[in-house]
């Protein structure tokens, strides 16, 4: 099995943020996950969350976060 390679499209101030957003694109049906997920509640100011996406959904993910901010 080959893994696909995870590309960060998006940091946040907060881990809700990075939540409503991962929503967004996941209702596009783009797999995203959220790195620093546990440290950027307790460290949110030195560790912000990510939203990553495939490299080959990048480009619509942004699209899609564009449209709805």
């Amino acid at each position: 099995m080959q893994t696909q390679e995870l590309v960060v499209i998006a940091e946040y101030n907060s881990y809700l943020e990075a939540e409503m957003a991962k929503s967004i694109v996941a209702s596009a049906g783009i797999y995203a996950e959220i790195r620093n997920e546990y440290m950027s509640t307790a460290y949110a100011v030195a560790i912000p969350p990510q939203l990553l996406v495939r490299t080959e959904d990048a480009e619509q993910a942004l699209l899609l976060l564009k449209i709805h901010p």
